[in-house]
C-alpha cells in the first residue's frame, strides 16, 4: 500500500454493471485504455461480483482490468468463492462437485450460468481471477473482509498451509473449506458469510430466498451484553418473546471502539447509508432487491463520517 493511499470502497455489486458504472463516475473515475482509474484514489471492492443481477459479464470487464491494472484492489464473496466450488469437479468425477448442483444452488447461480455457459476459456480466466481474490485485506489504516473479521480464524489462515502469505486461497484449501467439519469450512462460513446465532429448539426464520433457516446471522461487532432482536440480522423476523432472550457478549465477536475502521458487505442492508459505529460500516445496500450501490470515500480518517457514503439507487 502507498503511504497516504485513499481509497473508495465499494459494496455488492451482484451483476448490476450498469449502477456500477454510475457510481464509479459519481466517484469520477473515468475509462482510460479499458478500464476505470483515478488520479489519486483507489477501488476497494468487498466481493459478491456476480449473481443474481442483470448483467453478470458486464460487471467482470468492469471490476477485472481494475484489480488487474492497479487501479482498484478486491476481497472474495461467499458468491465467488460459491463459483469456485460449483465448477470444481470433486475428486475427478465428472458428474460430483465440491459445491452440489441441487436446484437451489442452481437456481442462486443461473444468472452467471446463463451469461457464461458450459466451461470455456472465458469462463476459466473469471474463475481464475476469483482465485486471485485474497479472503481480507488490512490496508494499514483500514480492514476489509466480506462478511465479519473474526480475528481468531484470521489467524488461522494465516498460518494455514493451503493459504497463501497474501491470503490467497489454493485449490486445495477451496477442497477443504467445502467440507462441513473443517476448521477451513468454519472459517469461510464466518469471513464470507458471517457468524451465526442458534436460535432454541423449534424456533425458525425465513430467509430473503424463502429458505426455512435455524440459526440467523448476528451483528458481530457488538461489544455489550444485548437482548436478540439487537443482535440478529436481518432485525424483525423472530417472535416477541425470542427478540426478549439475552445474548452474553462473550456470544458475540465484537470489534472493540479502538480498532482500525472495518469495512465489509454481505448482509443486505436498507435505507439510507451510515456506520453502524464510529469504526464499523457495511456497504451492501441491497443493489440486487433494487437498493443502493454504496460506497464509502475513506481518506484516512479513523473515526468514519456519514458524509463520506456516496450510492446510486
Amino acid at each position: 500500500m502507498m503511504p497516504n493511499q485513499e481509497f473508495d470502497i465499494i459494496g455488492d455489486i451482484h451483476g448490476h454493471a450498469d449502477k456500477l458504472v454510475q457510481l464509479l463516475e459519481k466517484l469520477e473515475y473515468t475509462l482510460v485504455d479499458g478500464r476505470y482509474q483515478h488520479a489519486t484514489r483507489k477501488v476497494v471492492f468487498l466481493g459478491d461480483f456476480i449473481d443474481r443481477g442483470p448483467r453478470q459479464r458486464g460487471v467482470m470487464q468492469i471490476v477485472m482490468p481494475m484489480v488487474q491494472q492497479g487501479s482498484a484492489l478486491a476481497v472474495m464473496g461467499n458468491h465467488e468463492f460459491n463459483a469456485l466450488a460449483f465448477h470444481t469437479n470433486h475428486n475427478g468425477y465428472e458428474d460430483r462437485w465440491l459445491r452440489a448442483r441441487s436446484n437451489k444452488n442452481i437456481q442462486q447461480h443461473m444468472r452467471f450460468i446463463e451469461e457464461y455457459g458450459p466451461l470455456n476459456d472465458e469462463l476459466r480466466d473469471v474463475l481464475d481471477f476469483f482465485y486471485t481474490l485474497p479472503l481480507w485485506l488490512d490496508l494499514g489504516g483500514i480492514r476489509i473482509v466480506h462478511a465479519c473479521w473474526e480475528a481468531t480464524h484470521i489467524q488461522q489462515l494465516k498460518n494455514c498451509s493451503l493459504v497463501t502469505s497474501e491470503g490467497l486461497m489454493t485449490p486445495e484449501f477451496l477442497i477443504r473449506a467445502s467440507q462441513k467439519g473443517t476448521p477451513e469450512y468454519d472459517a469461510i462460513e464466518a469471513l464470507l458469510k458471517g457468524v451465526e446465532y442458534n436460535l432454541p429448539p423449534g424456533k425458525y426464520f425465513t430467509d430473503k430466498d424463502g429458505h426455512d433457516r435455524t440459526a440467523i446471522r448476528t451483528k458481530w461487532w457488538i461489544n455489550e451484553d444485548s437482548l436478540l432482536e439487537d443482535v440478529v440480522l436481518p432485525s424483525g423476523i423472530l417472535d416477541e418473546k425470542t427478540n426478549k432472550l439475552p445474548v452474553s457478549r462473550d456470544e458475540l465477536v465484537g470489534y472493540d471502539a479502538s480498532e482500525k475502521p472495518v469495512f465489509f458487505g454481505h448482509y443486505w442492508f436498507q435505507g439510507t447509508p451510515e456506520r453502524v459505529s464510529s469504526n464499523v460500516a457495511c456497504l451492501d445496500y441491497s443493489v440486487a432487491k433494487n437498493g443502493k450501490l454504496v460506497a464509502y470515500r475513506w481518506s484516512g480518517e479513523d473515526s468514519l463520517s456519514n458524509d463520506n457514503f456516496i450510492f446510486v439507487s
